[in-house]
């Protein structure tokens, strides 16, 4: 897909996401027999949405349906009926669409041209990326929902990433202020190794702090903020690893 064109590309975009739209679609709402302990809420649940956004209720829907399926056909110690988070194998399909959306914005970044010219690109995408997500959701077409990547999602969050890459290009690129982003730069470097470190060992990470340190933080910061302290703690330990393999010239490459 990356050396494809951008026509392509957008194209590519454009068939993944009305794809994954047209599962949910289709897919029958549920009917009054509808057993609603096998999706681990209820018929009252104030989050369940009604009408045409009632496809893309948590653990009711198309992707739900596939995962009670696919993840079956696997020795199991007890029968999966859903992700308690409504999560879904499905969703790797519009994370696709995300990752098109990064070609596409890498493809500029190396074209030929004045950086103010793709600032100006970048603006645009992520104003209409944005508009686009938005109104999908408002306008019933689509929930924009994290948990299954729905396509408005993908185009919302997007936006942003669009956005967010004008205002560093344009900071960096333009005006040449690149001394503030050593921290991003040590992150960048390794990558894998930062995104991995989440399963690895952020769990470990944040139950041995709060062992060690959590009821002081809890004492002086209170609950919510005594986690935002443990969570960034979680960062800082993370980070200084990730600067001791930049300083060492250690880089994990896939």
């Amino acid at each position: 897909m990356g050396w494809l064109s951008p026509r392509v590309q957008w194209s590519a975009l454009a068939l993944v996401l009305v794809g994954y739209w047209l599962v949910f679609v289709l897919y029958p709402l549920t009917g009054a027999d509808f057993d609603w302990t096998r999706a681990g809420t209820s018929s009252t649940w104030s989050h369940n949405a009604t009408g045409f956004a009632a496809h893309w209720n948590k653990n009711t829907n198309a992707a739900w349906d596939f995962d009670t399926w696919w993840l079956n056909l696997f020795p199991r110690e007890h029968l999966f009926e859903g992700h308690r988070g409504g999560y879904s194998t499905l969703s790797f399909i519009p994370t696709l669409g995300t990752m098109i959306l990064g070609l596409i914005a890498g493809g500029w970044l190396r074209r030929e041209g004045a950086a103010s010219d793709k600032t100006g690109r970048f603006l645009m995408a992520g104003t209409i990326c944005l508009a686009a997500g938005f109104l999908l959701d408002v306008s019933g077409i689509c929930p924009s929902v994290k948990r299954i990547w729905t396509p408005p999602w993908t185009l919302f969050s997007g936006g942003w990433c669009f956005l967010i890459l004008a205002s560093l290009h344009w900071l960096m690129d333009q005006k040449h202020r690149t001394e503030w982003a050593f921290p991003l730069l040590v992150i960048g470097a390794h990558s894998i190794f930062a995104y991995c470190s989440e399963w690895l060992f952020m769990g470990f990470l944040r139950d041995n702090l709060d062992t060690h340190f959590g009821a002081a933080l809890r004492w002086l910061f209170g609950e919510p903020h005594a986690d935002l302290m443990l969570g960034a703690g979680v960062i800082a330990i993370i980070w200084f690893m990730l600067l001791w393999l930049y300083r060492k010239r250690l880089f994990i490459r896939i």
